[in-house]
């Protein structure tokens, strides 16, 4: 069953969907079980809602901008035991697709609405689909109240304007009158620390191999540890987005099965959660591999646990622990290790681990893209060389060398007190994904400034002192310029203030009242060229 009824998905996706909405049967989850996968969109399909997510995706945190390229889906599968059925069981599934990365909002969703739908059947599906449509626009740095199924949920999307690593509290005031409401504290995050613990003493290697962008496996024995685990993962680098591909649940039907377990070349920049033993088999060759048992909350402190040969690995039986040959380019931070022991000694609440372990990772990626951001920034022209009468001035090319020669003085040891081979961390970094992605955004967002801040020397010109001293085409091809600035500004959302747009659209009546009548008739018809 699909809802609403009019959702338009392919054949390949409802496949997918299919198939990636049931644990493996050797995962054995009896009772309710959660979890999330993500899955390519079939191409070619335009969506309408496009253009206004695209408004709303710009004052999101990089991490948190949706890509077009995936949907996710989140699950919420019961499986009973039930004699009148003919295998035994009672195995359902309900699943939300979204292109929204908020997994805490749509786990609390799920949780409030999948029991009843269990119960009630598809008319309930009806009821709860329109509730959705009530709820408002998910605009980012808003408080939302969203009502579903007779509670209210009360939260907030951050914005790229919050400083990284704080989040605003959505307050809970209760009412008499009012109904239920429950508040949200994140819309995104997963318990960082619970996932984390299973390889507790590896965090460092593997904050490393996620920054770089390597091919990693996480073995797991039900989905819903494998997609926390690789969701944990991708977001221990942030405010750094994840470029690459990363799959928190994986199947062995999936359309990309083939071409991620291929064996003629390099494994793929991705991240893998799985749990058919199959995979141990095939994903052999990768090289680095993270094995985890039962997530339980530790109610002792969590063994040293050595890296383990990729060798050893033969089975999904082999121990829990990190399968890798790996040598970690920094040198282990014992300091955040001690915290979290004695954390556990003290029996501190997981919430507060996880707070701990966010900002130690919040302070290691800044360190490190700290030096990035201020050689890059110096790739921009000076403002005097912006010339209001010639294009734009291009920005200067990275040059691996020349940011590598800034380390010495202005490098990590800033603002990082670890040692380690950080130049050689850099020179990795510089070839992964997680590089190319960053460095693009970047040049995105200064290509964007330098038309803006060109913008603002036009608006500053008498334009319409120019247009006498010149002739009528030269003014003419002023006046479509012009009118071809505007709309890149508000096509591309330049970060111009709306004055400088105003006074832009006034010079340009004014060049054109000042021209003969019949080229003021064409010039106000004509939208650009």
């Amino acid at each position: 069953v699909i809802y609403p009824p009019h959702s338009k998905l392919s054949d390949k996706e409802k496949t997918n969907i299919c198939y990636l909405s049931f644990p493996d049967s050797n995962s054995g989850c009896l009772g309710d079980t959660q979890f999330c996968f993500r899955f390519r969109r079939s191409p070619g399909r335009k969506v309408s809602l496009c253009c206004f997510l695209d408004q709303l995706d710009r004052d999101l945190p990089v991490y948190l901008k949706k890509d077009p390229a995936y949907y996710y889906g989140y699950v919420y599968f019961r499986q009973v035991r039930d004699k009148s059925l003919k295998r035994g069981y009672f195995q359902k599934s309900l699943v939300l697709i979204s292109k929204l990365p908020y997994v805490h909002l749509f786990r609390t969703m799920l949780k409030q609405i999948a029991p009843e739908y269990f119960e009630k059947s598809e008319a309930f599906l009806e009821a709860v689909c329109s509730d959705v449509d009530r709820w408002p626009p998910p605009i980012p740095g808003k408080i939302l109240h969203l009502p579903i199924m007779g509670i209210i949920m009360k939260l907030r999307i951050p914005t790229y304007r919050d400083k990284p690593g704080t989040t605003p509290i959505v307050q809970n005031i209760h009412q008499a009158d009012a109904q239920i409401s429950v508040a949200l504290p994140t819309v995104h995050e997963v318990d960082l620390f619970r996932c984390f613990c299973p390889v507790f003493f590896h965090i460092q290697m593997l904050w490393e191999l996620v920054l770089l962008g390597e091919p990693l496996v996480v073995m797991a024995p039900s989905p819903s540890e494998s997609s926390e685990t690789v969701l944990a993962l991708v977001s221990c680098i942030s405010p750094l987005k994840y470029c690459s591909d990363f799959r928190p649940y994986f199947t062995i039907h999936d359309s990309e099965f083939k071409e991620y377990t291929t064996r003629t070349q390099a494994p793929p920049s991705v991240i893998l959660g799985v749990t058919n033993p199959f995979f141990a088999k095939t994903l052999q060759h990768w090289p680095h591999i993270i094995r985890i048992g039962d997530i339980k909350l530790p109610g002792e402190v969590p063994k040293q646990v050595k890296v383990k040969k990729l060798k050893n690995l033969k089975t999904l039986d082999s121990k829990p622990g990190v399968y890798t040959s790996y040598k970690p380019y920094l040198n282990k931070d014992e300091e955040i290790v001690k915290q979290l022991q004695k954390g556990v000694q003290q029996k501190r609440p997981t919430e507060a681990q996880s707070v701990i372990l966010r900002r130690y990772f919040l302070e290691l990626t800044e360190s490190f893209i700290i030096p990035l951001e201020r050689y890059v920034a110096s790739l921009m022209p000076l403002q005097k060389c912006i010339s209001p009468w010639k294009s734009p001035p291009q920005l200067r090319q990275f040059s691996q060398d020349d940011f590598m020669k800034t380390l010495e003085k202005a490098g990590p040891q800033l603002t990082s007190g670890l040692k380690g081979d950080w130049i050689g961390l850099y020179r990795h970094f510089l070839k992964s994904p997680n590089f190319d992605g960053w460095f693009r955004s970047r040049q995105k967002e200064m290509t964007q400034k330098l038309e803006a801040l060109h913008l603002e020397a036009l608006c500053n010109e008498n334009l319409v002192f120019w247009s006498q001293k010149h002739t009528e085409v030269e003014t003419v091809d002023l006046v479509l310029k012009l009118k071809n600035k505007l709309l890149q500004a508000d096509r591309e959302q330049l970060p111009v203030k709306t004055d400088t747009l105003k006074k832009l659209q006034t010079h340009i009546s004014d060049i054109i009242l000042a021209l003969p009548d019949d080229l003021q008739d064409i010039l106000l018809k004509t939208g650009t060229t």
